[in-house]
């Protein structure tokens, strides 16, 4: 049984951040659990594209206001606590917060903890880090 905590979790490497966000990284590919689960604070005003290629995801919203832009399709969806999107088409998607947005996140590959967002809004593939 894996037991984290969050809080004490914030402090460490598996605290990733930039200005705009910060994600804590719960679950990571070497707790062997075939996915990664982060909390991730976007800050209010901020604006990001991602591309995820390599993996899928999946977000929930715990509290927050924002939207999510499909760039595929044009179409734009409000994000609110309660709310969940999957990116299970590898969506290239821009998410806005208009607050705070704080979102449970799944990656499945799991993330390493080691990924950097590349210029295109992707991870590398997970086998780029196995070596």
């Amino acid at each position: 049984m894996i037991i984290r905590d969050f809080n004490e979790l914030k402090g460490t490497d598996r605290a990733v951040s930039d200005k705009d966000w910060t994600s804590v990284r719960m679950l990571l590919a070497d707790d062997g659990m075939g996915f990664s689960f982060h909390i991730t604070t976007l800050k209010a005003g901020s604006e990001h594209t991602f591309h995820y290629k390599h993996h899928f995801e999946s977000v929930y919203c715990i509290s927050g206001r924002g939207s999510i832009t499909d760039l595929g399709t044009g179409e734009t969806h409000q994000i609110k606590p309660g709310v969940m999107y999957a990116l299970n088409l590898h969506d290239h998607h821009t998410v806005r917060a208009e607050e705070d947005l704080v979102m449970a996140c799944c990656f499945n590959p799991p993330v390493t903890g080691k990924e950097v967002h590349r210029e295109d809004g992707s991870y590398a593939p997970a086998d780029e880090f196995a070596k």
